[in-house]
This record gives structure tokens, C-alpha cells and sequence, in this order.
């Protein structure tokens, strides 16, 4: 929802990110689907189905990469508010834009260092041990999951200097 004072183009974060979250949660879906027919295979026909731990373990960085700039986008992440009533009003506002730069740069590093592995698991053609599945698509992920995070720590920075109050704050605060 955009005010006066908001810009929309936030909002169309929230629907592109929504969009890789609702991917992650079909993938979510199905990976619980193989894991009941694996179990089922496994106890009940005595027939393990192989592969299924490679599979779901690639499953697992998707969905976590995908439904990550949706979370970044609805602020959900861990957040200790512990020290906001000692900061004030001020205090908090400059909080969240630090957090947010210090994310950013974390973030930065962590995805310089996928996009390196990337690139080198797809020269030297690197692939998991059982189902030969090549691995560099899923640094691929790692590094769309964490750019758009970054991207959207950005924006929530633009956002908070254009606004000049800290997220969650009542517009009359």
C-alpha cells in the first residue's frame, strides 16, 4: 500500500517477490511429496529410491533462496527491538538505515563469493555424486536469492531517509 509520502515502485518488489515465494512454496510442496514417497518406498515396498537426498538437499537451497527477498521485503526478519525505546525516535531511524548498510555489505561479500563458485562449477562441470545434476544452477539461485535481497535493502534504505521515520513507525510518530 502506498501513501502520499511512499512511492509505489516498492510495491511492485512486493509482487515480484511474491511471485519467487510462491515458486518456493510449490517446490516446498513437492519436496514433501518425494520425502513421503521415499519414506513409503523405502518401509513399506523395501525399495529405496536413490538420489532422494541429493534432491531434496537442492530443493532446500531453492526454496530458501527463492522465499528470501520476499521475507527481506516484509521486514521478517529476526529483529531485536530490545535498545529501540533507549534510541528514540531519531535514534531508531538511524538504526534501521545502519542494519540495513551493514546487511547490504555482508550480503555483497557473501554474494561475490557464489557468483565465483558459480562460475567455477560450471567450467569444471561440477555435479552431485549420485544423479550427476550439475550444482552451478543452484549457486545461480544463491546469488539471484541475495542480490534481490540486497537490492531490497536498498530501496527500504530510500525509502527510510525519503520518509524520515523508521519502519513501523506511525506516520504522526
Amino acid at each position: 500500500m502506498t501513501t502520499a509520502r511512499t512511492p509505489a515502485w516498492p510495491d511492485l518488489f512486493g509482487r515480484a517477490t511474491f511471485a519467487l515465494a510462491a515458486l518456493a512454496g510449490v517446490l516446498l510442496i513437492l519436496m514433501m511429496g518425494l520425502i513421503a514417497s521415499a519414506v513409503f518406498m523405502r518401509y513399506v515396498m523395501g525399495n529405496p529410491l536413490l538420489g532422494v537426498n541429493e534432491i531434496v538437499q537442492l530443493a532446500a537451497v531453492a526454496i530458501t533462496m527463492l522465499a528470501l527477498p520476499y521475507a527481506t521485503h516484509l521486514h521478517a526478519h529476526v529483529r531485536a527491538d530490545i535498545f529501540d525505546p533507549a534510541l528514540g525516535r531519531v535514534g531508531r531511524w538511524l538504526a534501521d538505515i545502519l542494519t540495513r548498510a551493514l546487511s547490504i555489505w555482508a550480503l555483497w561479500i557473501l554474494v561475490g563469493r557464489a557468483w565465483d563458485k558459480a562460475t567455477e562449477a560450471a567450467e569444471f562441470g561440477d555435479a552431485t555424486n549420485m544423479l550427476d545434476l550439475p550444482i552451478w544452477p543452484l549457486y545461480g539461485l544463491v546469488v539471484l536469492g541475495i542480490g534481490l535481497a540486497i537490492v531490497i535493502f536498498a530501496v527500504q534504505i530510500v525509502l527510510l531517509i525519503l520518509t524520515r521515520r523508521a519502519f513501523g513507525e506511525p506516520e504522526n510518530g
